[in-house]
């Protein structure tokens, strides 16, 4: 949330995502039309640098965590190629045998 963000050229946007459970991990994707969605960053609650994708960089793309189960996309020095479809997402670890 929100669905849909405009924002003037150079300034900052902040998208939201609750997870609903306590992973305390969240991953971000860009998808624009026709192509595969990229991996943009990866942000653990613990840990105070995100992971990022190839092609995004800290200087422009950082993450927050609110919460255990709330989290912030933030963009900065918005540019006309940032425009996407930004998903986030975690996974459950509970059934993979491992700690």
């Amino acid at each position: 949330k929100p669905p849909i963000l405009t924002e003037q050229k150079g300034r900052s946007v902040t998208m939201d995502c609750n997870i609903e459970k306590d992973y305390a991990v969240v991953s971000w994707y860009k998808q624009i039309p026709n192509a595969a969605p990229q991996f943009v960053l990866r942000y653990y609650h613990s840990h105070s640098a995100p992971v990022y994708g190839d092609g995004f960089t800290s200087s422009r793309f950082t993450s927050k965590a609110q919460s255990n189960i709330d989290y912030q996309l933030i963009i900065s020095n918005v540019d006309v190629d940032d425009s996407a479809v930004y998903y986030c997402g975690t996974w459950d670890s509970t059934n993979e045998g491992v700690s």
